[in-house]
């Protein structure tokens, strides 16, 4: 127990590197939260920084996470500690997936005030659940391709996830299974003001990134 809750601490420290304050220091510019929607991840990133500078943010947020899941639970720890639960050492990578998310959602050194953590999951999905990342991934293609609405897509890939681990996977009451539905919570806790707008008809749209949906627009109807 002890070691997951030092690999958890050590994966939530790495969580609360952000990719876009990482990037504004190689780069320069101004810090993300005060230019777009305030947020310091990629999508932010492309609005107002560029192609460039939003796959350098991307890239870091992402594979924190794979490092975080993948890396941390196999580092060896220079003293006897009690344990040899199964359990336990199954639950290690569940684990620092977790920190890292939640560093990066809410970094100590930032005041708390992070990302929405999706870049981040999906390095830890990809690490650990890597039969899920395509469903995930074609999931937010898909749904960022038809409506425009990056949170929604964010919700959906999370969704998908879930879907596929608890249908085709380890299924719903699994480690895994756990895991993806609190991963799933924290994606809808984070999107709660995005969730608003959607229903209020106020949430910004990504038009760039609408390409089926602008398709369907010119389609002609009968």
């Amino acid at each position: 127990m002890l070691e997951l809750i030092l690999k958890f601490l050590a994966a939530y420290l790495l969580g609360g590197v952000m990719g876009g304050d990482v990037m504004r220091r190689l780069a320069g510019g101004d810090d993300l939260r005060g230019s777009g929607s305030g947020n310091v991840g990629a999508t932010n990133a492309l609005r107002t920084r560029g192609a460039k500078f939003a796959l350098g943010v991307l890239a870091i947020d992402i594979g924190k996470g794979v490092l975080a899941a993948l890396a941390l639970p196999l580092i060896p720890l220079s003293w006897p500690l009690p344990g040899g639960d199964p359990v336990l050492s199954q639950a290690i990578p569940y684990a620092c997936g977790l920190g890292a998310a939640l560093g990066h959602c809410y970094p100590v050194f930032q005041k708390f005030k992070g990302g929405k953590g999706v870049a981040t999951l999906a390095g830890v999905f990809g690490a650990l659940l890597p039969a899920a990342l395509p469903w995930l991934i074609l999931a937010f293609a898909l749904v960022v391709m038809l409506s425009g609405y990056v949170s929604l897509a964010s919700i959906a890939g999370g969704t998908a996830a879930l879907l596929y681990v608890s249908c085709f996977g380890n299924g719903f009451w699994s480690l895994a299974g756990g895991f993806t539905a609190a991963m799933l919570a924290l994606i809808l806790f984070k999107h709660r003001d995005n969730i608003g707008r959607l229903f209020a008809g106020t949430e910004s749209r990504f038009e760039k990134a609408r390409l089926l949906g602008k398709l369907f627009d010119r389609a002609p109807r009968a």
